[in-house]
């Protein structure tokens, strides 16, 4: 009987070698198939690594996917953010900003009704609700904070993880299907209808004229950025002082290196716009990178153990995802907001600013990559608060 994957998870090359191949495979179909380009070649990535970690030719956890997760998805970001125009994401924000709250208001909701639900038959209840809240609207920073916080039995946030990880990434796919849905595109408006179809994606992916220096420009500016942010929020996190609230926020700010990335990026674009402009391939790079987020993201979705282990918490973990979207979209229809920007916002609450943002770049929504890396590392901030007092709240209810 086999136990482990065919590929152990310390053979990096072999992993480095599957991750990167099929990212590029899936944009292959995507770019040449008009069927992988209705799908999307993210849905590809994320559907290919399911089967070979569920088939076990691949582990579902392993040290080059945490590499991923810690240098590949940081360095995008600066990558897809060099011909950010600030002023417009600004602009853009601020409606972000609405929907992002409704969405985090959408996941305490139900989380309190998945709680009401089945709190007589999941134990520790009342913790996990909490720590699911903070993860769905701040990540998995504050579902680390809250479940050592909260003492939550081991066991428990295993399962926890199991059965968000495999929600998460059929969730992801389908926020990647849903635009495309003729239902949606009846019902709610987008600034991107021009770009669903295969030919004008095809379009996006014309060949470009890049020059060496280039992409040295692009990948130096990219790692410094990196290499600044992370080490400056280190530093803030070490020595700022947090004796009030105020201090507390601000390091939760600044000392957080995704917000700080995302600020130093817009800040150094903004100020050298006519060089970041010029830079050609930085954008490619960057959606590469992605491609190869998107192969990680569903490694770790096992349903075997879903089924075994944590066949209520999957339940439950569903239950918040339908109010989180579910409530999204109807305020966002009643309100005239766009699809992008509805799903975007959902998406940073569930998965965080970087997911969101993965979305939006493998959907073309070019204009709102900006604005949600913005809007969802906010999320970082209040979703420690928000569990909380989760928390409290079913701890009265139970």
């Amino acid at each position: 009987m086999l136990i482990g994957a065919i590929v152990a998870k310390d053979d990096t090359w072999l992993l480095w070698a599957i991750i990167i191949v099929w990212a590029t495979v899936s944009l292959f179909l995507e770019q040449r198939y008009r069927w992988a380009s209705t799908i999307s070649g993210a849905i590809i990535a994320l559907v290919g690594a399911m089967l070979l970690s569920n088939f076990k030719v691949i582990p579902m956890s392993a040290p080059v996917y945490d590499t991923v997760w810690d240098y590949i998805v940081p360095l995008s970001i600066p990558l897809l953010l060099f011909s950010s125009n600030i002023l417009k994401i600004w602009k853009e924000s601020r409606r972000l900003l609405v929907i992002f709250f409704v969405a985090s208001i959408g996941t305490m909701i139900g989380t309190t009704v998945g709680f009401m639900i089945l709190n007589q038959w999941i134990p520790y209840l009342n913790k996990i609700g909490a720590m699911m809240t903070g993860s769905y609207i701040g990540g998995g920073v504050n579902f680390a904070a809250l479940s050592s916080k909260l003492e939550t039995p081991s066991e428990m946030i295993s399962s926890t993880v199991v059965a968000d990880n495999s929600v998460m990434a059929l969730y992801f796919m389908l926020l990647i299907a849903l635009p495309s849905l003729p239902l949606i595109k009846k019902q709610f408006k987008s600034d991107y209808e021009s770009k669903s179809t295969p030919e004008s994606q095809q379009a996006y992916w014309e060949p470009k004229k890049i020059q060496l220096l280039d992409i040295a420009f692009s990948i130096a500016s990219a790692v410094t950025l990196v290499a600044v942010s992370f080490k400056g929020a280190d530093l803030i996190q070490q020595w700022m002082p947090q004796h009030n609230v105020v201090l507390t926020l601000i390091v939760s700010f600044l000392g957080d290196p995704y917000l700080l990335l995302t600020t130093l990026t817009l800040i150094v674009v903004a100020v050298w716009g006519d060089f970041f402009e010029s830079l050609a391939g930085a954008s490619e790079i960057g959606t590469f990178l992605i491609y190869i987020f998107f192969v990680v993201i569903g490694t770790p979705a096992s349903f075997a153990t879903i089924i075994t282990t944590a066949p209520l918490l999957f339940i439950f973990v569903i239950i918040i995802l339908v109010f989180n979207l579910g409530l999204s979209l109807i305020f966002g229809k009643i309100f005239g907001f766009k699809i992008e920007e509805i799903l975007l916002a959902s998406n940073a609450t569930a998965g965080g600013p970087t997911t969101a943002a993965a979305l939006g770049i493998g959907k073309g929504w070019t204009k709102v990559v900006g604005p949600i890396l913005i809007i969802g590392t906010l999320g970082y901030v209040i979703g420690n608060y928000a569990g909380t007092l989760m928390y409290q709240l079913l701890t009265y209810l139970g």
